[in-house]
């Protein structure tokens, strides 16, 4: 069962009924967020997960989520990624936009981080490129 909430004024959301205990803090940190990603795919509006560039950058020309794994950085959409295999090297581009996608000190040690979460995951050793991403969206 669902139930209606406000949600800072944006208009009515939908919440798992009784599930209404929100942090006070905002959402921190630094996340890759794989394709097809249901948190990117059912989040609504898309323009406060995916604002300004991010939209363009992330979203298909038809709004739709999921054709590009995403860079999450304090729960908004800063950028995409991409891995590539060759043996057991794994390489980890990442194209941060303007913004919060900046990816400096503390946020790119947690972006290094999520890089070698995913070499544990696929058993390889990473190698993290902070650069333009030139792979297209998922088909």
């Amino acid at each position: 069962m669902i139930e209606e909430v406000a949600f800072e004024g944006v208009g009515p959301a939908w919440v798992v009924a009784g599930d209404t205990d929100f942090p006070a803090d905002p959402v921190r940190g630094v996340r890759l967020l794989p394709y097809f990603d249901a948190f990117t795919i059912a989040s609504y509006p898309r323009e406060r997960l995916f604002p300004g560039r991010a939209s363009e950058r992330a979203l298909s020309p038809s709004g739709q989520a999921g054709n590009y794994p995403v860079l999450l950085v304090d729960g908004e959409v800063a950028g995409v990624w991409h891995q590539r295999r060759s043996g057991r090297r794994i390489t980890v581009t990442v194209e941060s936009l303007e913004g919060r996608g900046v990816l400096l000190g503390a946020r790119l040690r947690e972006l290094e981080e999520e890089v070698e979460r995913v070499g544990a995951v696929m058993e390889g050793r990473v190698e993290l490129t902070v650069g333009v991403m030139r792979v297209g969206p998922h088909a």
